[in-house]
């Protein structure tokens, strides 16, 4: 299926690893001249590499989203890279290390600007150009915590409900202007992180470091989802290109799951 993006120009956050990594490097593969975001320098510069080397077209745009002037500087860099950007994905974030409600007040706050301010940051910078040329898309990447809390997370759950409602509020705020505003929201996924979180789950369960047997284990339990697998990360990607697509025009305000069913709720 052509997806009709080719031509398009993306700005993809903290793309220099896991799902973020495989979103820059499937909507390259649509076309897409793609914006490689990180605060690592040769990690960004090995996805921009690997897209390079695909046939596609990749520039970097380094910076902490965490501040305005920062953050300013990255749209800037971004916008300039190939003459403007099309389409925006927010999946920069932080999960971090917090213990639920025994987290201090101000780790609250570093987890809100970290995971929703950082977005609001690159809306405010690239939608103005995207509303005069009557066509773009922005997209966040969520999370299956924000339907579906987890304990001892639940700063990091509270800014992906956070990010899912902005969405909302974005959508009718841009309505009529061509922009379409949406949610993508994972599962748990086999990203390298998620691997190495098996390899400990391994270790403190008696499989000693068959990450491979660990990850059936979580499957079987803690993580069991009616697909009985896990998501992988070019799957995400793949829902992320046609929602960034001019055939993703009806799509809308919308918290699309990619979690094999392992959320519990209707919608």
């Amino acid at each position: 299926m052509d997806l009709q993006l080719h031509g398009k120009r993306a700005l993809v956050t903290g793309s220099s690893s896991g799902i973020g990594r495989a979103i820059a490097l499937g909507l390259a593969r649509e076309g897409v001249a793609v914006v490689v975001h990180g605060r690592d320098a040769g990690r960004a510069e090995e996805t921009a590499d690997a897209i390079a080397a695909a046939g596609g077209r990749a520039s970097v745009a380094l910076g902490d989203l965490g501040d305005d002037a920062a953050a300013e500087q990255v749209a800037n860099i971004a916008a300039a890279a190939f003459g403007g950007i099309d389409i925006l994905v927010n999946n920069a974030g932080s999960a971090g290390g917090e213990e639920g409600w025994s987290a201090p007040a101000d780790d609250w706050l570093t987890y809100y600007d970290a995971n929703v301010v950082s977005a609001v940051r690159l809306i405010r910078a690239l939608t103005p150009s995207m509303r005069d040329a009557g066509w773009g898309r922005v997209i966040q990447v969520g999370s299956a915590a924000h339907p579906y809390p987890l304990p001892r997370k639940a700063a990091y759950c509270a800014t992906k409900a956070a990010l899912a409602n902005l969405t909302v509020s974005l959508s009718k705020e841009l309505a009529a202007t061509g922009i379409t505003v949406n949610t993508i929201s994972p599962g748990p996924t086999l990203t390298d992180g998620f691997r190495d979180f098996a390899l400990m789950f391994a270790k403190g369960h008696g499989l000693g470091a068959d990450a491979d047997a660990a990850t059936r284990a979580l499957i079987d339990g803690p993580l069991a989802n009616p697909s009985g697998r896990l998501a992988e990360p070019q799957e995400i990607a793949a829902l992320l290109a046609l929602v960034a697509s001019p055939l993703g025009a009806s799509i809308n305000g919308a918290n699309l799951r990619i979690d094999g069913g392992f959320t519990p709720t209707v919608n």
